[in-house]
């Protein structure tokens, strides 16, 4: 509805608003499993609020608090905003200061929920209604995290499972089911930002270090082990059997986008977009109506590994992911773009036009851009005396830059940005070039699966081999350490997008038998082949079929 208004939708919404509105009871209350009397106490517990470690009840409101706060931005329409804020109200008497009798005997739930959303959401809410309450809230849910509660237990019952093994301003590594703990740590960093306090700077560095050190894939993707959906040891990164799921790369995205905010640093949006145009968006096909919930970095053509499906599904009995990756693309152009008082960032590259008010006059800034397939960007600014700072991110990526066309700026490079400070007086239009190089990388040694493997990447993109590019066997492939990589358009299923070619060997029959001291053995044979390499996030769009990142070197 921001996009392009539809008023048969917009009724819709409205209907479906009035339904939840009417649903909700007079306390505030609203998890519809006990509302109906048919809950399942070993997933909901007997009575509300009885099973938080298990149960979605705060979980589901948060993702009510979120959509409402999106429908009032987008319609101004406030009744869904209204049920939120008496949900809100309501968990806040129940869980912080106690007195009804229908919850926990009147006295303070004062625990935790196992699934954490509704903190980060409480932060939405209180931007959009300035009201401190909501902020204090999502900072007594982080505060009593590991403190009133910790389970006992293996598997899901593990106190790390819900990151309730300690406080959270202790916690220094990723651990347990990787959605929750994403979710847990945009929480903790947007709390910081809107509070100013800082009080997890320091466990907010060390979670973030340790995640991208040792426990996030090449495609940003987190919670590699299946099974659990969440972080294995450190280096634990298989590719077949990877889990992945694309909610935890969302949450990536929301994660480095709340440090950013905290800190203004751009190593945060390299992660951010690397999860972006990867691992998330690899969880929705081109024509957008099938969807991976996980997302590996080998597929066999064979492994149902896509919640029973080997390839693409239309849709899951747990649906999480599907909405998730629509509110992330829907909204892009809230993560694109951050302003302070007097300065504009840009993160992402895209076509775009932004307004900018600064001591009351307006800065009106166009973008044109091809990311991420070239790195040429054509910027136009329309102002009228307006001092303002441009902050322009300057990709991890690349090597070097070019910026040209611009008069009178005060240049400076800092945290990863190239700040523009000027007054603007016209209409000005430059270039600034990132120069997309296709380029290898190795996993660290101590990645057991990737020993004597690399990856291929131009710009932000990650790239794979599929069999319907390289025929079968894809194990059987080998790509040259001096590449000799070319680069040219082509379609997948008629989205035009930007293929790579590098010199490779096929393994073939084997040749002459070699002696050694222990064994004999076949000496395999090589053929010299073209390998046809795909964006990462376009595979599975042709049907099932195998599909890898990671290819065995072969030295020229």
């Amino acid at each position: 509805l921001m996009i392009q208004p539809d008023e048969k939708l917009e009724k819709f919404m409205d209907d479906v608003t009035e339904l939840i509105a009417a649903s909700q009871q007079e306390d505030g209350y609203l998890y519809i499993s006990h509302i109906c009397g048919n809950p399942d106490p070993r997933e909901m517990g007997e009575k509300p609020y009885s099973w938080l470690v298990h149960s979605h009840e705060l979980y589901n409101v948060g993702h009510l608090y979120e959509a409402a706060v999106a429908y009032y931005q987008a319609t101004g329409k406030d009744k869904l905003l209204n049920v939120a804020i008496k949900s809100a109200k309501h968990v806040n008497k129940v869980f912080f200061e106690g007195g009804d009798p229908n919850y926990n005997n009147g006295k303070p739930v004062n625990q935790a929920p196992g699934h954490e959303e509704i903190e980060l959401a409480l932060c939405k809410l209180y931007r959009v209604t300035n009201d401190p309450l909501y902020l204090d809230m999502a900072k007594k849910f982080l505060e009593i995290r590991g403190v009133t509660y910790r389970p006992e237990g293996e598997g899901v019952m593990a106190a790390t499972y819900a990151q309730q093994h300690a406080p959270v301003s202790q916690q220094t590594e990723a651990v347990g089911h990787a959605v929750r703990a994403a979710y847990l740590y945009t929480a903790m960093a947007q709390v910081d930002a809107l509070t100013g306090l800082h009080d997890y700077d320091k466990a907010l560095q060390a979670i973030w270090n340790n995640l991208v050190t040792t426990r996030m894939h090449i495609t940003g993707g987190l919670g590699a082990v299946e099974g659990m959906e969440g972080f294995g040891a450190p280096y634990e990164l298989p590719n077949l059997t990877a889990y992945n799921e694309t909610c935890a790369a969302v949450a990536n995205v929301f994660f480095n986008q709340g440090l950013f905010l905290g800190s203004g640093d751009a190593k945060f949006w390299d992660i951010a977009e690397l999860s972006l145009f990867n691992n998330a968006l690899a969880g929705i096909n081109l024509k957008g109506d099938r969807f991976f919930y996980v997302n590996p970095l080998e597929a066999d053509g064979e492994r149902r590994f896509n919640h029973g499906n080997g390839g693409r599904a239309e849709w899951f009995g747990c649906a999480c992911c599907p909405p998730n990756l629509a509110r992330l693309i829907s909204s892009i152009g809230s993560y694109a773009f951050t302003e302070n008082e007097d300065t504009l960032f840009v993160h992402l590259y895209m076509g775009s036009n932004v307004e900018k008010t600064v001591n009351g006059k307006t800065v009106n800034v166009q973008m044109e851009s091809d990311m991420p397939w070239e790195g040429n960007i054509k910027i136009r600014v329309q102002a009228e005396n307006a001092k303002m700072t441009l902050a322009l991110r300057i990709p991890g990526w690349c090597k070097n830059y070019k910026i040209s066309g611009i008069e009178d700026a005060a240049q400076e490079e800092k945290d990863g940005y190239l700040y523009l400070k000027k007054v603007w007086n016209r209409e000005e239009t430059f270039c600034i070039d990132f120069p997309m190089e296709v380029q290898m990388f190795a996993a660290s040694e101590r990645v057991r699966e990737d020993i004597g493997k690399a990856a291929i990447m131009r710009g932000p993109v990650v790239y794979c081999l599929e069999e319907k590019d390289n025929g079968k066997n894809l194990h059987e492939l080998l790509v040259d350490t001096d590449m000799h990589a070319s680069v040219s358009e082509g379609k997948i299923c008629d989205t035009v997008v930007k293929m790579v070619e590098t010199d490779g060997w096929r393994l073939t029959e084997s040749g002459d038998a070699e002696e050694t001291l222990y064994h004999m053995y076949q000496k395999p044979q090589k053929q010299k082949v073209r390998l046809h390499y795909i964006p990462y996030y376009t595979w599975a769009n042709r049907g099932e079929n195998e599909m890898q990142v990671w290819t065995r070197v072969q030295n020229p």
